[in-house]
């Protein structure tokens, strides 16, 4: 099982094959409560993801964060768990 250090990497890697550039904070302590892990850019896209383990739960000013961003026409926001089939279907986004 993989842990959201683990999945956080793979997402970057995929990230930089398909040639976006990747943000991720490395230490929340002074950011915002619940603002996802990771955002990505390339071209018109931009893609938020909240990042967790398999069996992670989402806080609730987390599910408040990804609710707003969902909101917003442009954006691509997803809770992303960790697992094989999650890593299929986020390079099928990311591609």
């Amino acid at each position: 099982m993989l842990t959201e250090k683990q999945f956080e990497a793979q997402i970057k890697d995929l990230a930089k094959i398909f040639g976006w550039k990747y943000y991720h904070t490395w230490r929340s302590i002074h950011s915002p409560a619940g603002f996802p892990d990771c955002v990505m850019v390339r071209g018109d896209r931009v893609v938020i993801a909240e990042l967790k383990s398999e069996k992670g739960v989402v806080s609730e000013k987390q599910q408040e964060w990804l609710d707003a961003l969902k909101e917003v026409p442009y954006l691509e926001v997803f809770l992303w768990r960790a697992g094989d089939e999650a890593i299929e279907e986020i390079a099928e986004v990311l591609k």
